[in-house]
């Protein structure tokens, strides 16, 4: 049995608050962390991986797999659906090794209510202002003004939301926030409910007060 149970860690954030930079980051830290592959019924873009990328699978298949507690969340967005699967996560804990999800706050409160959920340790990520969130996504590149209007009006929604995690970090310098996260980490796998064998170790002092009386 290793040492401690792994933790389902929960990043979330508005686009553009630098969650995937820090995802990407903790992983480098700690190359045991393993990253969460959603399953979707949408078909794979050019490039995808099954199995790396997403579990690729058929609409009954994923509905049979919700209805059998197979999924620890699921949403219906945009005509597919798209969950987490227990199974590896449950063989990753198990393991001891910790697994990283990228999910939104719906996705969070459906894993911490799941039979998992003393196991999960959740992060949200606050830009230090809207404006500095508005220039993070113009500064990408990647998307057009209407993408980015319409991302900043989904961002409010989900900053809304904050209170329902364990911490959150305004990440205003990304290496002051990495320090935080690691510093977060490092503590909650210490948790009672991460060590397996404490229960057992009480036990065995007990027995060798008792016998000294």
């Amino acid at each position: 049995m290793p040492d401690r149970r792994g933790l389902l860690i929960i990043l979330s954030s508005p686009s553009g608050a630098g969650k995937s930079t820090l995802a990407k980051r903790l992983r480098q830290w700690d190359e045991s962390i393993v990253f969460s592959v959603s399953a979707t019924t949408r078909t794979p873009r050019p490039g995808e991986v099954d199995g790396a990328d997403y579990h690729f699978v058929s609409d009954a298949a994923f509905k049979s797999t919700v209805s059998e507690g197979g999924m620890l969340e699921h949403a219906h967005v945009f005509g597919n659906f798209y969950g987490s699967p227990k199974a590896p996560v449950q063989a990753a804990i198990d393991a001891g090794r910790d697994v990283l999800f990228d999910i939104d706050w719906q996705g969070a409160q459906q894993i911490r209510n799941s039979d998992l959920g003393q196991h999960t340790l959740s992060i949200f990520l606050l830009p230090p202002s809207i404006i500095e969130l508005r220039r993070r996504l113009e500064a990408r590149g990647q998307d057009s003004s209407d993408v980015i209007t319409k991302r900043m009006q989904k961002s409010w929604d989900e900053i809304s939301h904050w209170d329902g995690y364990d911490f959150v970090l305004v990440n205003d310098d990304l290496d002051a926030t990495e320090s935080k996260l690691r510093t977060i980490l490092t503590a909650t796998r210490l948790r009672r409910s991460q060590q397996p064998d404490l229960l057992s170790h009480v036990r065995a002092l007990q027995m060798q007060f008792e016998e000294m009386q």
